[in-house]
């Protein structure tokens, strides 16, 4: 299998098992995120929860970097 389709397959597979997880895991807001509700506006920014997709998603391109190697 060519290294292009395996690693399609691979981030396939990640985003199922993420979306699937999701499906039973309410994370919800964390500590960090921005709530403001003023009138009938609402404002809302997930800060915490961008950081820690970010992480959690450097970690994972990380660990495929190292074992994708020749």
């Amino acid at each position: 299998m060519s290294g292009l389709g395996k690693t399609l397959m691979i981030v396939g597979g990640i985003v199922f098992l993420v979306g699937f997880l999701m499906q039973f895991i309410k994370i919800g807001r964390l500590p960090g995120d921005i709530l403001i509700k003023k009138g009938n506006m609402t404002f809302y920014f997930p800060i915490a929860t961008s950081i820690l997709l970010s992480v959690l998603l450097s970690a994972i391109f990380y660990f495929l970097s190292r074992f994708n190697r020749p």
